[in-house]
C-alpha cells in the first residue's frame, strides 16, 4: 500500500517533470543565420556557400561588400584578397574588370560580385540578408567615397525585395550608416560593435536610427540584453563559430546569431525537434 510521503514524491516529481517540459516548450530559440555564408563550413563569401547554405535550409546570410576602384560592389571580408583569394592587395585598387579575373583559393570560385548574388536570390522568399559595408578603413574609403558607395549598395539591394524577406544594412562603421538613412529614413541598418553589448553601443545606435545593434556574446550579459530588448532593439550575438557559441546565445536570450557553423546549429535544432 503506497504511503503518504510516496505520493507526495510523485505528486512532486510530476510537478517538476511539467514545469521543465513548459519552460523547454518555452524556450526561445535565437535566429540563426550564415556568417559569409557558413565561412566554418563552406568557402566564405562564394556563390556555393551561399547556395550550399540555402540548400540545407538555412534562410539567413551575412555577407560582406566592398567597391572596386570603377564603383562595381563585390562580396569579400578582408582589406586585403591575400588570405581567400588568388591575387594581393586591396580589392578597391581594382577595376571589375581586373577583379572579375580573380579567383578564391580553396575552390577556384569567382570572385563574387553583389549583382550575382542578388540574382541568386531574387526568387527566393522569406530571407534575412544583413549586408555589410566593410569601409572602416579610411585609407580606402575615405569620406569622400562613403555617398557614392552607400547610394550605390542602396539602389543595387532594393531594387527588388523578394516577398517577406528583410534585407538589413550593417556596419561597424557609423558613416555608411548614416549615409544610407541619408538616402532611405526607413532603411533597415545595424549598429555592429566589437566588443561586449553596453549603454554606450545603444545609445550609438538609437542616435543614428538604428533599431538593431550586434555585440560579441563574450563579455555580454543577459541582463545587457534584456535591457537593450526593453528599449526596442533586435539584438544579434556574434561570434558563432561552434555550437557552443550557440549554446551561448540560447542562454544570452539573444534574438539572433550570426554563425559560422549554421547547418550544424540547423542539424541540432532538428535532432532536438524530433525528440
Amino acid at each position: 500500500m503506497m504511503t503518504t510521503q510516496f505520493l507526495y514524491r510523485i505528486a512532486f516529481l510530476a510537478t517538476v517533470w511539467i514545469t521543465v517540459s513548459t519552460l523547454e516548450a518555452a524556450e526561445k530559440e535565437p535566429f540563426h543565420f550564415g556568417h559569409r555564408g557558413g565561412a566554418h563550413e563552406f568557402e566564405e563569401n562564394t556563390l556555393f556557400a551561399f547556395k550550399s547554405c540555402y540548400e540545407k535550409g538555412i534562410r539567413g546570410f551575412e555577407l560582406d561588400v566592398r567597391m572596386t576602384s570603377d564603383g562595381e560592389l563585390v562580396v569579400l571580408h578582408d582589406d586585403s584578397l591575400d588570405r581567400t583569394h588568388h591575387g594581393t592587395g586591396p580589392v578597391e585598387s581594382l577595376k571589375a574588370a581586373e577583379a572579375r579575373k580573380v579567383h578564391s583559393k580553396k575552390q577556384n570560385e569567382p570572385l563574387l560580385f553583389l549583382d550575382t548574388l542578388l540574382a541568386f536570390l531574387k526568387d527566393k522568399p522569406g530571407m534575412y540578408v544583413e549586408f555589410e559595408m566593410k569601409t572602416s578603413n579610411k585609407d580606402l574609403y575615405p569620406d569622400s567615397r562613403i555617398a557614392e558607395y552607400a547610394a550605390k549598395l542602396h539602389e543595387k539591394v532594393t531594387a527588388f525585395v523578394p516577398a517577406g524577406s528583410t534585407y538589413v544594412f550593417t556596419s561597424f562603421d557609423q558613416r555608411p550608416l548614416k549615409a544610407i538613412k541619408q538616402v532611405d529614413a526607413n532603411a533597415d541598418i545595424m549598429l555592429i560593435k566589437g566588443g561586449p553589448l553596453t549603454p554606450e553601443l545603444m545609445a550609438a545606435a538609437r542616435a543614428i536610427g538604428s533599431k538593431r545593434i550586434a555585440a560579441k556574446m563574450e563579455g555580454t550579459t543577459r541582463l545587457a540584453v534584456k535591457e537593450a530588448q526593453k528599449q526596442g532593439f533586435i539584438v544579434t550575438g556574434w561570434p558563432g563559430h561552434n555550437l557552443n557559441d550557440y549554446f551561448l546565445g540560447l542562454g544570452l536570450g539573444v534574438d539572433a546569431i550570426c554563425s559560422d557553423v549554421p547547418v550544424q546549429v540547423q542539424e541540432y535544432i532538428d535532432t532536438k525537434r524530433s525528440r
